[in-house]
């Protein structure tokens, strides 16, 4: 037995096959839900593996998966994993365009792909030729798309696992970016993906030393902890947190969309433990529902509510624990190219920056030399070992961010930071996003912090806009909480002057209805710096 994943999630099953695996809320508020064993979850994956390789998907090829949350996609993604097939997650926000590009970027040979968006994807699919098996999930007949329907194909296959021997090697990619660019698929060894992000099955404490230890591990545990990734699964985070919960043999709980009452109603009714999520865009919501219609929802039961590739800002933190006091509120700091890296200190906030303590494999160096850097020095993050091949198809940027020093493979990330004597590092923000004014370097996060601390701010974004004198200017795109009154640009810059230092205040505000960002809450700053522009102009 290898840190192959199938293999590890098969491990589990043998050891708690009657225990609750997947719950899945399909449409909330209807009550329709699936409740699947670890014994049924796998044997439903098994039926998506040998439908895959009947229909003459070979091992190595790669499976897109184009879907809401549902136990369509985790069944499928296991299903490929068993099979050695390469899961690739697909944004269901693309459009034509978009999709026939991470069609073709990413050598689709097969597409899992929900009802809903088949229009979307009868005009893509002619655009990407390797393209020859394809299952649709959802209800309609034989016009609501291209495929054979996903129950069909499950009920002919069969459910034993009979599989040939998997890898370390095998491979998982994950399609990242999008906002700023067109999306990358990052290249993960099972193995590495394991270790970096799904913390060796251990994510609080000390990862095993061989791959049977996981299921011993479980086998000696008890149950009682739900994991509830409310973000899109197609957001690496959600899928590789369900996983963890799986290593875990605990409990999964999922809903196909973000509807915050609904959520707040299944942590009352499932007893959640743990809810991941983005950042304020979805933390926001939960807190209007729990002053508004779900007022008094218990959710005792929660003990950690974390967020990855966003963050919880310090106002809105506070708000939460007012309403649910005893949860622990985690900023996690991690990417698609390096799994995670470290939670942020209790101290981060507008006055002291984005602080986090890392762990052993992650520094801060010069990009240029890949040596750390001194005490207070600006650098990128980087982390070593457990790390991604590369980019699927890009051998330019792959060079530029990967890397191999001292004998270790390195992964170089977009994100600026400083480390204090202590090895707590500073999160500056993303150097693309970096604001040049005047020669000083404004990073969007910092400044978005600031503003999000008015009581009046509901979500903002920061983004840079030409400016004759400077370069640059700040520009802050902000949506206000319903029934504030209009914020002036004055009243903006005199809050954001208490926390910011007077080059980095915003020098113009764009108010907007609604803040726009991914399904899985990422921040749109090319809609950002567009909407800054055309109010300049």
């Amino acid at each position: 037995m290898e840190y192959n994943l199938a293999d590890l999630f098969e491990s589990v099953v043998d050891v708690v096959p009657d225990r609750e695996a997947l719950v899945h809320i399909d449409r909330p508020g209807t009550g329709a839900e699936r409740r699947l064993t670890y014994a049924a979850l796998d044997a439903a994956a098994n039926r998506v593996a040998h439908h895959l390789l009947d229909s003459g998907v070979r091992p190595g090829e790669h499976l897109g998966l184009h879907l809401f949350n549902g136990v369509e996609y985790l069944q499928t993604v296991l299903g490929c994993l068993k099979a050695r097939i390469v899961p690739v997650n697909v944004n269901y926000r693309y459009v034509e365009e978009e999709l026939a590009y991470l069609y073709q970027d990413a050598d689709l040979v097969a597409l899992v792909y929900d009802a809903e968006f088949g229009d979307r994807v009868a005009a893509a699919l002619p655009r990407a030729p390797k393209v020859r098996q394809v299952l649709r999930v959802g209800a309609g007949g034989d016009d609501a798309g291209p495929g054979t329907p996903f129950a069909q194909a499950e009920a002919a296959a069969p459910a034993e696992r009979d599989f040939p021997r998997r890898s370390a090697d095998d491979q998982f990619i994950i399609y990242t970016g999008g906002t700023t660019g067109m999306p990358k698929g990052v290249m993960w060894r099972q193995e590495d993906l394991f270790f970096s992000g799904l913390g060796g099955g251990a994510p609080t404490g000390e990862p095993v030393q061989r791959p049977e230890e996981l299921a011993e591990r479980v086998a000696a545990g008890g149950e009682g902890i739900t994991f509830f990734p409310t973000a899109p699964l197609m957001h690496g985070t959600s899928t590789l947190t369900a996983f963890i919960g799986f290593d875990l043999g605990q409990r999964v709980v999922v809903h196909r969309k973000f509807v915050p009452v609904e959520v707040l109603r299944t942590i009352e009714k499932e007893r959640v433990t743990s809810v991941s999520l983005v950042g304020d865009a979805m933390l926001r919501p939960l807190i209007d529902a729990l002053n508004g219609p779900m007022k008094g929802t218990d959710c005792s039961s929660l003990f950690s509510v974390s967020s990855s590739g966003a963050i919880m800002s310090e106002t809105v933190r506070r708000q939460f624990l007012a309403l649910v006091p005893n949860v622990m509120l985690l900023n996690n700091f991690g990417s698609s190219e390096s799994g995670f890296n470290g939670t942020a200190t209790e101290d981060s906030g507008p006055e002291r920056g984005f602080r986090i303590r890392v762990n052993s494999r992650t520094r801060v160096v010069d990009p240029a030399t890949y040596e750390p850097v001194a005490v207070g020095e600006v650098g990128r993050i980087a982390q070593r070992g457990h790390v991604p091949l590369g980019y699927y198809n890009d051998r330019r940027k792959s060079a530029e961010t990967f890397f191999q020093k001292d004998g270790q493979r390195w992964v170089l990330l977009g994100d600026m930071a400083t480390v204090d004597a202590e090895g707590v590092v500073t999160v500056l923000g993303r150097g693309s996003q970096c604001i040049n004014t005047g020669g000083e370097k404004v990073y969007p996060e910092e400044v978005e912090q600031a503003l999000k601390s008015h009581p009046d701010v509901y979500d903002a974004l920061v983004a840079g806009v030409p400016d004759p004198r400077w370069g640059n200017q700040v520009a802050a795109v902000v949506q206000l909480r319903e029934g504030a009154a209009p914020l002036s640009l004055e009243e903006v810059q005199r809050h954001c002057r208490t926390l910011l230092a007077g080059y980095k205040v915003p020098r113009q505000l764009v108010l907007t209805e609604a803040i726009r960002r991914s399904p899985s809450g990422k921040a749109d700053y090319r809609w950002a710096r567009e909407v800054a522009a055309t109010a300049t102009g």
